[in-house]
């Protein structure tokens, strides 16, 4: 067993290198060329958020696999080697905090910072913005901790006579399971309903940082979660379903080409009188509301001239294009498939295990369960694939909502466009969102993931917080998720296979 829980201190130490390797290969196919070799400050704390955004999803899995390592140990000093979790979890946690609240503000604020100005005057003014941050939300902090932070357990007193220890247990049943010759019930049965009462003590302050960010995270992963566990199988399925059929004609391309330039020319000429609106200090809510139209307009001419580049490939090797093409739909309707079942597991565990009283099932716990006793890290690792493809959720639901919200416009991201502003933007929400996704893993598969360090921040600390318990006594995380996905579940079955179509909405003013 001891060599078990120094393989796993191995793996869990070497597992950052591969991460990392992914972090930076997303970055460089997603980076503008605008951005290439310049900018490096903001793609270091692009890198470095993605690294923490996916090793905190895996940090789960592996608590699991740390409490396994020395669950069936015979020598007290077995444990010693496995991983310190609650330690990691904090520390983990805290630098996500961090990273949102004020690295990627800085990188964000010095980015987009006058390119006129000199490098320390952009730096001075960045660091101005992120202090004044800081300090609001240190006193705010500072404020409720002081006020509310304390956590309320619900405990219960039980007392009991005191009896000779018996000489042999062969009376015990299940009609008299305690010690007494006329005990049918034990003390925590027999009690008063006084006994019940309320044991407080202070939370730790790192706690309650991830508690807070946890409340802000769970809003938006009940949002973005909630469409895009909808919306990432069926947004596949439904790109299969509105494919080229067939490789259109020279002239049908050219045709469609002359549209396409006349509609750029028009947003050309569209764009240039709203930077003129904007010279002339006319930057009003009719302003506003164009620049956000113009955009949307830009996203659907953009997604027509990669769609009549599909259906005409041109060059030397146009008809494995074409079939590499083709490969790639039917690929997305595969994986669509597949990502359908897992979402409907999801909604389907939700509400048996965690909207329901009492759980009809413990559903997927069982089923990791069973898995860990084919293979000793099966089940683990398909506990593994749920939460991290809850992550990927999250981020389709993001994206399909990122033109369409009122109240905030999430910049997109393209593949070999996506400037760094965006960049940043895109990965502090996956950063807010990956905590909620851990709280979130760990209260539906609480039976699975009993017993963890997980368990103690996020299913008993976190919960039990003044203020903010009710929240999680009464699901409304969890209601609102399942709702959206069935609305989004609706949108599509009425609108998803039709084509977005430009709407020419903007209003330029003379």
């Amino acid at each position: 067993m001891g060599d078990f829980n120094v393989a796993l201190v191995i793996v869990a130490a070497g597992g950052g290198g591969p991460v990392l390797l992914v972090s930076v290969y997303l970055l460089v196919n997603y980076q503008h060329p605008d951005d290439a070799n310049q900018a490096y400050f903001p793609k270091l704390v692009v890198v470095l958020g993605i690294t923490v955004a996916v090793l905190s999803i895996l940090m789960l899995p592996a608590d699991v696999a740390n409490r396994q390592a020395c669950r069936r140990a015979i020598y007290s000093g077995a444990c010693s080697l496995t991983l310190p979790m609650k330690t990691l979890w904090l520390a983990v946690y805290i630098a996500d905090a961090v990273l949102v609240f004020l690295v990627i503000p800085f990188a964000m604020f010095y980015y987009e910072g006058d390119q006129d100005k000199s490098v320390g005057k952009r730096l001075t003014s960045a660091l101005l913005w992120v202090t004044v941050s800081a300090v609001v939300c240190g006193l705010i902090l500072g404020i409720l901790y002081g006020l509310v932070g304390k956590v309320d357990f619900t405990v219960r007193h039980l007392s009991s006579a005191v009896e000779a220890f018996p000489n042999s247990f062969t009376s015990f049943s299940s009609g008299q399971p305690c010690i007494g010759a006329s005990a049918r019930q034990c003390s925590a049965y027999t009690a008063p309903a006084n006994s019940q009462t309320t044991w407080t003590m202070r939370a730790t302050f790192p706690e309650y940082v991830v508690a807070l960010a946890t409340i802000v995270g769970s809003v938006l992963f009940t949002i973005f979660g909630g469409v895009g566990i909808a919306c990432l199988p069926l947004g596949l399925i439904f790109s299969f379903v509105r494919r080229p059929k067939a490789v259109i004609t020279r002239s049908q391309y050219i045709k469609e080409a002359t549209e396409l330039g006349k509609k750029a020319k028009e947003l050309k000429k569209a764009a240039e009188a709203l930077h003129q609106e904007e010279r002339s200090g006319k930057k009003g809510r009719k302003w506003r509301k164009n620049v956000k139209a113009l955009g949307k307009e830009l996203v659907l001419l953009e997604d027509d001239m990669k769609a009549l580049e599909e259906m005409y490939p041109q060059g030397e090797q146009a008809e494995a294009t074409w079939a590499l093409t083709v490969l790639g739909y039917i690929g997305k309707l595969l994986f669509g498939a597949v990502g359908l079942i897992i979402s409907i597991a999801w909604v389907a565990h939700i509400v048996i295990y965690l909207l329901i009283d009492p759980p009809l099932s413990s559903f997927l716990n069982e089923i990791f369960i069973k898995l860990d006793g084919v293979w000793g890290l099966l089940g683990t690792a398909a506990f593994a694939f749920f939460c991290f493809y809850l992550l990927i959720a999250v981020i389709a639901g993001e994206m399909m909502l990122g033109l369409k919200l009122v109240f905030i416009t999430i910049h997109p991201m393209k593949w070999g466009g996506t400037l760094m502003n965006s960049f940043l933007f895109n990965v502090g929400l996956i950063l807010l969102c990956s905590i909620s996704v851990i709280q979130f893993c760990a209260t539906a598969f609480a039976y699975y993931a009993q017993a963890t360090a997980a368990q103690e921040i996020f299913g008993h600390t976190l919960q039990s917080l003044r203020g903010i318990k009710y929240l999680y006594k009464y699901n409304v995380f969890q209601y609102g998720f399942v709702a959206l996905a069935i609305l989004t579940l609706f949108y599509y079955a009425i609108f998803g296979w039709r084509k977005r179509k430009p709407t020419g909405r903007f209003q330029l003013s003379n």
